[in-house]
């Protein structure tokens, strides 16, 4: 049993007696036994801050008596720990006792929790189920006396209350009887769990019994405690609640960080290429594949704190709830009003995150989008100037051709004025020329006519020199 670099040693403060503490007449503020809160740590840090007394969370006494690891685990003191009060859990007066006997020298006293309502703690016969069972809370009492020597070390309980109030009474005045050091009362039922405080009913076991009592539940500050101090007429109290706990704590710097983001994002200053060139370092690369995980999930989270804060709001604002606690107890109308102010603030917190979250992921999309569209309009205007410069430069030299075109028009003209000549010389050429070729053609039907005729005269020319030697030869024959 270690407390950080200090090795533990016996409590060097026994005169800060915790009962002498409750005599004082002055209000005791004790750091009540918190689940995982309650360490070394944080009770060396609540000590600091005017804290009298000190619980160190919920210790199952059976594991600690069986095993050395579970003691160097679960209790760990040093010199300035005290006044200190280790609280066991138990269903067996020997275990307790020989775990009381363990923790004597390092400690003021031992508490038992007979106020634990979690389901697998009073399924062993620990917490709350103890209130049930006068009788064994009395002999684990007993025992604890018998077997620690110390006459000055404290034997207390820590207990809820019954439905039926006479029953809780009659528990406290049998360990009273018993030799209890003093009791802690939670103000709730086994079956409640937020409540409000029946801090009345407090007041009436006190006024029952005559050894100290400490009112415990929804206290959490010093302005609370003082309240409830003189409501109940108690001897101490214990805080055992944080003003925020831990998950809306988380959820308040979430919303701290979104608003931070997304006034950084806004600047007018920081353009989106800066904001791009940013985003795309290599970093946010790899990130990029658990983005759209992490944004659900975060999603998802503050989804469901989001419908929880709903539904404290409409449990503790509803006016039935407010009427019936207020005739339960006094100061029922300002701790409910508490509480309706806490799921309040609690469904502001969640639902401004989960919309800043949601802006932010839309602001950093558009950022993007704006970035690559401010690139592409880069483009396009250097595209543009490009084009500008390659118009300038073909109408300056369209005005050079028209220049050039006009100096050679008399040219031109002239030479138009040549060839039309020109052509008018050929066209009289041509019809002349045409002329004699229609008069040759002429001459030559003439002469192919003159041609035909001489041919047919011949042919009867030859026809008849063909029948005069023809007659010839007859005639050179009759004479022969």
């Amino acid at each position: 049993m270690k407390g950080g670099c200090v090795q533990t040693t016996i409590c060097q403060e026994t005169k800060k007696d915790p009962i002498e503490m409750f005599h004082s007449g002055q209000l005791i503020k004790v750091c009540a036994p918190m689940v995982r809160y309650s360490k070394l740590a944080f009770r060396t840090l609540v000590r600091r801050y005017c804290c009298d007394l000190c619980y160190t969370p919920m210790i199952v006494a059976a594991d600690f008596v069986r095993s050395i690891k579970a003691r160097d685990s679960e209790f760990t003191t040093n010199q300035g720990d005290c006044p200190l009060i280790v609280q066991f859990a138990a269903n067996d007066a020997r275990i307790l006792s020989d775990a009381a006997r363990i923790v004597c020298p390092y400690a003021n006293g031992i508490d038992i929790n007979c106020g634990c309502p979690q389901r697998w703690a009073m399924a062993e016969g620990y917490g709350a189920c103890l209130i049930n069972k006068p009788e064994l809370v009395q002999d684990m009492v007993k025992q604890v006396k018998n077997q620690v020597e110390n006459p000055k070390f404290s034997v207390s309980i820590k207990i809820r209350i019954h439905d039926n109030l006479t029953r809780t009474v009659d528990l406290c005045r049998k360990a009273e009887a018993t030799g209890v050091s003093w009791v802690t009362i939670h103000g709730r039922t086994v079956e409640e769990r937020h409540q409000p405080v029946h801090y009345d009913a407090i007041k009436i076991i006190k006024e029952n019994i005559s050894i100290p009592v400490i009112a415990n539940g929804d206290i959490r500050s010093l302005k609370e405690a003082e309240n409830v101090w003189q409501i109940t007429g108690t001897d101490g109290k214990q805080c055992e609640e944080k003003k925020m706990t831990i998950q809306w704590v988380a959820v308040a710097t979430f919303l701290y960080a979104e608003i931070g983001l997304i006034v950084l994002f806004c600047l007018p200053f920081i353009p989106p290429q800066r904001w791009q060139k940013i985003l795309s370092f290599n970093v946010w690369g790899k990130i990029a594949s658990f983005w759209n995980k992490a944004f659900l999930t975060i999603i998802v989270l503050l989804i469901v704190l989001f419908l929880d804060a709903v539904r404290e709001v409409r449990k503790y604002s509803s006016a039935h709830s407010i009427e019936k606690s207020s005739a339960a107890r006094p100061s029922a109308y300002e701790h409910t009003q508490m509480k309706l102010f806490r799921s309040q603030r609690n469904l502001y917190i969640s639902g401004f995150s989960l919309f800043f979250w949601l802006v932010l992921r839309r602001l950093i999309t558009l950022i993007t989008q704006l970035a690559k569209e401010l690139a592409n309009k880069g483009v396009l205007k250097a595209q543009a100037e490009n084009t500008n410069k390659a118009a300038k430069k073909f109408m300056e030299e369209n005005e050079k051709l028209k220049q050039i075109l006009k100096k050679d028009d008399h040219m031109l003209e002239a030479e138009n004025k040549k060839l039309e000549e020109d052509q008018e010389k050929l066209k009289t050429e041509l019809k002349k020329t045409s002329d004699a070729l229609f008069k040759a053609q002429n001459e030559v039907m003439t002469m192919k006519m003159q041609s035909e005729r001489l041919s047919k005269e011949y042919d009867l020319l030859l026809k008849e020199h063909s029948e005069l030697q023809n007659r010839l030869e007859k005639g050179n024959k009759k004479i022969l």
